[in-house]
């Protein structure tokens, strides 16, 4: 793949129709990231989880192959058991209307192919420092029993924070199913400037695989170029099994010579000659790197135990000779499938000549002189050549037992270091003691793979040479180092940040929502939730608060008030009701409300006017009374007056009933009939 989360060129929606869609109801496809020889990548987003990821969607067809769908699942569920803060982690895998895909975490940067494009050739220690979380990443695979298969520059994320990490973990291995074969179907897959010889010969692969991609990683650091170049990529793959890697002190003059046997250790092609697998080479690498910042330019002693040893070349003969680099400069970066017949094929061809570094001169022998007095020399003196004859004879036997006695001695005053990686702290040190060693424990460390007491790695690494009696300092497991994600409900986001950093997390995504009981800018909670127990440097969201959600207040004037309290009160108001007499709203509606317009927030007061209909008054009895008098009340009362003759009026104009009579409750206004006689 050419890149893996992070954000690339043509990324534009075009005519591709998998930007914008939703897989398996829960990843919208965004803008494409990378494409490469099986897959694409994609940014997504995570709608449930509401966070960006990595999407990489297999190409058409694959997905049609219940074979490979079986592999791939089952090839997924590894690679998401790898959990090591240096490996991309993979979150989920799935299969949508026949696109294959598999959901990966994003990682917003960019790729150890960007970093040498800018600064290669790398000084040394800035090299071992990038490679280093490459081999503690692959470490934590090979020691799960996963090989990556795919390691080149591509892979190799590197984060805006600084973080490093791998991707592609576990991909390869479900193309190639059960077995250790690259190959399938007769077609080597890989990247072929990066592939060991043993992978281009026969197609098996194991941890040493990987360190030989990690080595011509190291030298493209160093160098700023890739060691075998080539018209095709075939004429590539036959110069990884047929010459060895350049040193790249030939490319980059003043690396230390210890530099150079790191990477010809790495990328040996007898992969017998290779550490046995990246947590051996790591120590390696650490070793050289500690050498580097003590400012140590020559050190035999760490060269010979680096240098892979005498090899044979094709041509059957001893050599010590370092190839230089090739003429072309074709870039063969991505995954280019190559015919395996073709290659193996290749292996039949002779080997391309090698250019030797100088043989160191041999004494010359002197020529024989032609001067004729030293041609006539008398035959007297032919004793006493032979007598200087058998002194040196003597004298070389002498020194001949010796070296043999020295190397003897240094031969049977060292032995190798046993691997105790895995053991618990006892049984490596009885290991160690019963091998004449002697056993100590520096300070412990964490491990994400070694369980807890149990040794991590040792100084010097297994393998190495150590004097007999020598002490074997182990590393002990501490257990996968965890922290508590802390609480900051209620505290301002600046706070939360402190309290991250303090426990080695990091803030993910900062987002929003409203709360009625937390205010506004302070934190609801986060996301794992407080004291969940996560890796150093795992990414924590935090939800913080928007403050209430604010309500619109709907208008219930002139409508019924019972009605207007529930709807009001179910929306989160607070409900005042005031009784009121009107004359023109009936009883039991609303006759105001404040607030009537807007919005508010839950539990604000919300006050209802309710009419109790027109306000009634008693008609005061007249009976008896003037005309005059009996009208002059009422309309005083705000009554209107209408008179009219009993039947049996006189006219004395006295006041005999009225109607409504007397003492009945009626509104002002009314009209009051008076009967008079």
């Amino acid at each position: 793949m050419e890149r893996t989360g992070h954000p690339g060129e043509g990324t534009g929606r075009g005519d591709d129709p998998l930007i914008g869609r939703v897989l398996d109801g829960r990843y919208r496809v965004g803008q494409r990231v990378a494409r490469g020889g099986m897959a694409t990548v994609y940014q997504a987003t995570d709608l449930r989880l509401e966070r960006t990821v990595a999407v990489k969607i297999m190409h058409s067809g694959l997905g049609e192959d219940p074979e490979f769908v079986a592999r791939f699942e089952r090839e997924a569920r590894s690679a998401a058991r790898l959990s090591h803060h240096n490996v991309v982690a993979v979150f989920d895998q799935g299969e949508d209307q026949g696109t294959l895909f598999l959901v990966m975490e994003y990682v917003p940067g960019r790729t150890l192919r960007d970093l040498i494009r800018a600064e290669a050739p790398m000084d040394p220690g800035r090299a071992l420092a990038v490679i280093e979380p490459v081999l503690a990443a692959l470490a934590a695979a090979h020691d799960a029993g996963m090989i990556h298969r795919d390691v080149k520059p591509e892979n190799v994320l590197l984060a805006d924070d600084g973080r490093v990490k791998v991707a592609d973990f576990g991909l390869a291995r479900a193309v190639n199913a059960e077995t250790q074969h690259t190959a399938t179907g007769g077609v080597l897959i890989g990247t072929v400037s990066y592939l060991s010889p043993e992978l281009v010969v026969d197609g098996k692969a194991d941890a040493r695989s990987d360190v030989y991609a990690a080595g011509v990683l190291m030298y493209e650091m160093l160098t700023g170029a890739k060691p075998h170049q080539a018209d095709s990529p075939i004429q590539i793959a036959y110069k990884h099994v047929h010459e060895d890697i350049p040193a790249p002190s030939l490319r980059a003059p003043g690396l230390p010579p210890y530099v150079d046997a790191l990477v010809a250790r790495a990328t040996a092609r007898d992969r017998d000659l290779r550490p046995s697998d990246a947590r051996v080479l790591l120590h390696q690498v650490r070793r050289v790197r500690q050498a580097l910042d003590h400012g140590v330019h020559d050190d035999p002693e760490l060269v010979a135990d680096l240098l892979p040893g005498t090899r044979r070349q094709d041509t059957g003969e001893l050599t010590g000779a370092v190839l230089l680099d090739g003429v072309y400069d074709q870039d063969v970066e991505y995954t280019t499938p190559v015919q395996h017949d073709s290659l193996m094929a290749a292996r039949s061809l002779p080997p391309t000549p090698v250019a030797t570094m100088p043989a160191p001169p041999q004494n010359p022998v002197p020529p024989r002189s032609d001067h004729p007095d030293l041609a006539a020399e008398p035959p007297r003196f032919e004793g006493r050549r032979r007598s200087r004859r058998g002194l040196f004879l003597l004298i070389g036997l002498i020194v001949t037992a010796v070296i043999v006695a020295v190397v003897g001695w240094s031969l049977g005053s060292h032995t190798t270091t046993p691997s105790v990686i895995n053991l618990t702290e006892s049984a490596a040190r009885a290991k160690i003691q019963h091998a004449g060693l002697k056993f100590a424990v520096s300070k412990p460390a964490y491990s994400e793979t070694i369980a807890k007491g149990s040794v991590i790695s040792t100084t010097p690494a297994q393998g190495d040479r150590i004097s007999n009696g020598g002490t074997v300092t182990a590393t002990i497991s501490l257990g996968p180092e965890r922290h508590n994600v802390p609480d900051g409900r209620g505290q301002t986001l600046a706070s939360m940040q402190s309290l991250l950093t303090g426990a080695t997390l990091t803030v993910g995504s900062v987002s929003q929502r409203y709360s009625n009981t937390v205010a506004d800018g302070l934190v609801i909670t986060s996301d794992p939730a407080p004291n969940t127990p996560l890796r150093r440097g795992t990414a924590v969201d935090v939800i913080l608060s928007k403050g209430p959600r604010p309500i619109t207040i709907p208008d219930w004037t002139g409508r019924v008030a019972t009605r207007a309290d529930t709807a009001l009160t179910a929306l989160g108001f607070t409900v005042t009701l005031q009784q009121a007499y009107n004359d023109t709203v009936p009883a039991g509606k609303v006759v105001s409300q404040t607030p009537n317009a807007g919005t508010g927030f839950k539990g604000d007061t919300i006050t209802l006017v309710v009419s109790q209909g027109p306000q009634l008054f008693p008609i005061p009895n007249v009976r008896g009374k003037d005309v005059t008098e009996a009208q002059q009340l009422l309309e005083s009362e705000g009554f209107v007056v209408v008179v009219e003759h009993n039947p049996l009026y006189v006219g004395a104009d006295v006041v005999v009933g009225s109607d409504p009579s007397a003492g009945t409750m009626v509104p002002k206004g009314t009209t009051v009939t008076l009967s008079i006689v």
